[in-house]
Parts: structure tokens; sequence; C-alpha cells
């Protein structure tokens, strides 16, 4: 499998909602109810958190 260029992974990061901190982003999951189904990551892109699953 070929490695994503960096203008599909500014798209992936572009279509999630970005958080300021990774307790912020694990809070949200939670609210949601699917907080054991995710985990949190700071994009190198952005520099914020993203939301990912498991």
């Amino acid at each position: 499998m070929k490695k994503p260029t960096r203008e599909e992974l500014l798209r992936r990061c572009v279509r999630k909602r970005r958080y300021r901190s990774q307790g912020e982003a694990l809070d949200a999951a939670i609210l949601a109810g699917v907080g054991h189904q995710r985990d949190a990551y700071r994009c190198p892109l952005c520099g914020h958190w993203h939301l990912t699953s498991r």
C-alpha cells in the first residue's frame, strides 16, 4: 500500500473536528457515548487533537 500524499492527509485533517487538548478530545468522546471506542492523537499537520477509532 502506498503512503498517502500530503494533500490526502490534509483532506482527512480538514474533515475532522479539532480539539485544543487531548483531554478535551477524550471528554467529547465520552459525552458522545463512544469514549471506550476512541483514542485521541495530535495531528502532525494542524497541531490540534483529533479522535480516531481504536
